[in-house]
């Protein structure tokens, strides 16, 4: 009971933003990315921006299309934000152990948390430098397309978690 009235006051206070670079090609990975996005209004206030592809990015060196890209990240976050990255080098957790992190979130009242999912090369060092934690999904290795759809199925399992709700089984 106290949890889900500590959801409803959170839902007001804390924004989660997910910060993502390049669109989503593939039909069924939209539509499943619609569906847990309609799932988590019930949760949270959720924002998913894109950040274009570099035109000619193709034709730039890896490092400096980071660079280019970190720029645009970098100007969508405000100086007060939360930042996590999901990078292949961050540490893997649970969904439990993700729920209790988004939960920890709740009680620091951090009014917004921002997810950043990267292009093909990663991230540039001053986003690096900018991040507050590093998650990995998995040590395998998503397209960037997919891992969009996965973490917001994982976002919604973790707050399903946290009302004590019948989805995640263990």
């Amino acid at each position: 009971m106290i949890f889900i009235v500590f959801l409803k006051i959170i839902k007001i206070i804390m924004k989660i933003k997910l910060i993502v670079v390049g669109k989503t090609n593939a039909s069924y990975l939209k539509t499943g990315e619609s569906n847990y996005e309609d799932r988590l209004k019930h949760y949270c206030k959720f924002e998913d921006l894109l950040i274009p592809q570099i035109k000619n990015g193709g034709k730039l060196s890896n490092k400096y299309l980071k660079i280019k890209e970190g720029k645009l990240i970098l100007k969508n976050m405000h100086s007060m934000d939360q930042v996590i990255l999901l990078d292949e080098k961050g540490k893997s957790i649970s969904s439990i152990d993700f729920s209790n992190l988004l939960n920890q979130k709740l009680l620091d009242s951090t009014k917004r948390l921002v997810f950043v999912i990267g292009g093909a090369f990663g991230f540039s060092e001053e986003v690096y430098k900018r991040a507050d934690l590093k998650l990995s999904f998995s040590k395998m290795t998503f397209s960037h397309q997919m891992i969009r759809l996965i973490f917001k199925e994982q976002l919604y399992r973790a707050f399903t978690i946290l009302k004590g709700e019948k989805y995640h089984h263990e």
